[in-house]
């Protein structure tokens, strides 16, 4: 491997191999947190920029989409040309991204600031533990790789707690200037970091890249389309069995090809398979679940944004905390037990949070516990198995492959979770919005009695939407509900009581079948995962000889 800057020669953790994990996890902080931050900050950005229903998603997810569909590609640039050059240039990138929103005067234009945030963004992630893993000593790599899957696993929360604090006290300017100022900050700090890169040449893989590119980011497309347009949407199938399809010519490509972006034989490796797996399903649960709590928080409790960012501080004290030991105590036990284990403790918090339906903080802070020792005690094991899995000269395709698990994870998570809670309050809402419809047409009639025409009128007007309005979601429902109370207090009262109750049984069938997801995982990585992180170098020498072989013939 071409150091360039300094491989590791010893064994001791020195100040450049710490200062290297305090760059790099600082890189990866931002892009998580810029993620995750918009979720809160929607509320007032919407309104602001005049974003309709359908580009309220999209202010959020052109991020998601741009980095899910670039990864592969991005982290192979890195290992071909340098991994600290392509970190710095997608700070860059990333920086530039961030501000642009500030200026922007249509919700168009904010998208694409968005999407080119997350274009930077992609570049980023992999080279983040890539770098960690090439200039990091091999004794200490699994201590350097559990500090960077602690910040990747509490980094969304971080984002919902800054953009809650700027929130409080600025407009929601302030969170992208934040985040292009900390951007630049990092970039310079980045050029201080040694770099590393493949130390053979190998033609690029085109091809792989482009079908990889277009694959995840159709396959990405259709599950943020399809909880909205609906999953038989002739537009939702075709982006999702067209993604299907380009990942399949991707996976046939590559192993065709001498050179390839990504050599899938690595999912041979049990190991590997499984660290996969296991992040893919980490992710889609935590993150269906922070769909569902959020609103939990904010829209049934009241919180603000920065409470409710507070309230969700214990998980981050403990994913990084048992992050910091999954490692250590894989090495003591077995991967095949750590894994199932956190799967399993994730499976029991999320059905508990279904099961249970909280009314109050105590509650939620329970599940949350229990899903957050889940998730911290089997996310660095699992990335870990991945990068020890992956060749020396690979490892920016490594990371990519752990990052795409994760995001392809929370895409999912998110569209199943938001799937379950549409259609069950859609159900169950049906018969407070035709209360509220018959209840405006009956004022109106009274108005229009009273000589009030004019009132009337309006009050008619209103009640042919107050449904639509009332059915949307819940956040929809309460704003209607505090707009007329004013004026019919009783009616507010039974839409804002008739939406909280339409909203908490779908949420517990969310979490629950969240819950599901995970203990079914459980039970396969049970099977799959071997006992031990092995790097896999019989099996690669293996692979290798057979796709010679294969060549030959």
């Amino acid at each position: 491997m071409d150091t360039s800057g300094g491989a590791p020669t010893q064994d001791k953790l020195g100040f450049r191999a710490i200062w290297l994990i305090v760059v790099a996890c600082a890189a990866l902080s931002m892009v998580i947190a810029a993620m995750a931050s918009l979720n809160t900050a929607i509320p007032e950005i919407a309104p602001a920029i005049g974003a309709n229903s359908n580009q309220v998603t999209w202010l959020i997810d052109g991020y998601t989409l741009a980095i899910a569909a670039l990864l592969l590609p991005a982290g192979a640039i890195g290992d071909r040309y340098g991994r600290r050059e392509v970190l710095v240039g997608g700070l860059v990138v990333f920086a530039i991204g961030s501000l642009l929103p500030i200026w922007v005067s249509n919700p168009d234009q904010f998208i694409a600031a968005r999407a080119l945030t997350g274009v930077g963004a992609a570049f980023v992630m992999p080279a983040t533990l890539s770098v960690i893993t090439a200039g990091v000593p091999e004794t200490k790599r699994h201590l350097a790789v559990s500090i960077w899957a602690g910040v990747g696993g509490s980094g969304g929360i971080a984002g919902f707690f800054v953009t809650g604090v700027l929130l409080e006290f600025f407009s929601w300017e302030s969170i992208f200037l934040t985040f292009g100022i900390s951007a630049a900050l990092t970039t310079v700090l980045a050029c201080t970091i040694p770099t590393s890169k493949d130390s053979t040449t190998h033609r690029f893989d085109w091809i792989g890249s482009f079908t990889s590119a277009a694959g995840i980011g159709l396959l990405v497309f259709g599950l943020i389309e399809a909880p909205h347009r609906g999953w038989l949407d002739p537009l939702s199938l075709l982006a999702l069995i067209g993604g299907l399809v380009l990942i399949g010519v991707f996976w046939w490509w590559q192993l065709k090809n001498t050179d390839p972006l990504l050599d899938v034989r690595l999912f041979n490796n049990r190991a590997f398979s499984a660290g996969t797996l296991s992040i893919t399903v980490q992710f889609l649960v935590i993150f269906g679940i922070f769909l569902v709590l959020l609103q939990q928080l904010q829209l049934v409790f009241g919180y603000s944004p920065l409470k409710a960012a507070v309230a969700l501080l214990p998980m981050v004290i403990l994913v990084m905390v048992f992050s910091l030991v999954g490692n250590w105590l894989t090495t003591k036990t077995s991967l095949r037990l750590i894994l199932v284990f956190g799967m399993v403790a994730m499976g029991v918090g999320a059905i508990y949070l279904g099961a249970v339906h909280p009314d109050d903080y105590k509650t939620i802070v329970v599940a949350m516990l229990i899903l957050a020792v889940g998730l911290g005690i089997a996310t660095a094991p699992s990335t870990t198995a991945i990068m020890v899995n992956t060749p020396t000269d690979n490892q920016g395709v490594g990371s990519a492959v752990n990052d795409t698990a994760r995001e392809l994870g929370s895409a999912i998570g998110i569209a199943v979770g938001g799937s379950l809670l549409a259609a069950g309050y859609t159900q169950n809402i049906a018969p407070v919005a035709q209360d509220a419809e018959a209840s405006m047409q009956q004022l109106s009639t009274q108005l229009d009695a009273a000589g009030q025409t004019a009132q009337a009128q309006e009050v008619a007007a209103a009640s042919e939407s107050i449904g639509e309005h009332i059915t949307n979601t819940l956040a929809e429902a309460l704003q209607v509900a505090a707009q007329l109370s004013p004026v019919d207090p009783e009616l507010a009262a039974r839409i804002s009581s008739g939406a909280i109750d339409a909203f908490e049984g779908p949420m517990g069938t969310s979490c629950i079948a969240l819950g599901g997801v995970c203990l079914a995982a459980a039970i396969g990585l049970a099977f799959l995962t071997p006992k031990q992180i092995d790097d896999g170098t019989a099996e690669r020498a293996a692979a290798a000889e057979q796709a010679k072989a294969d060549i030959t013939e």
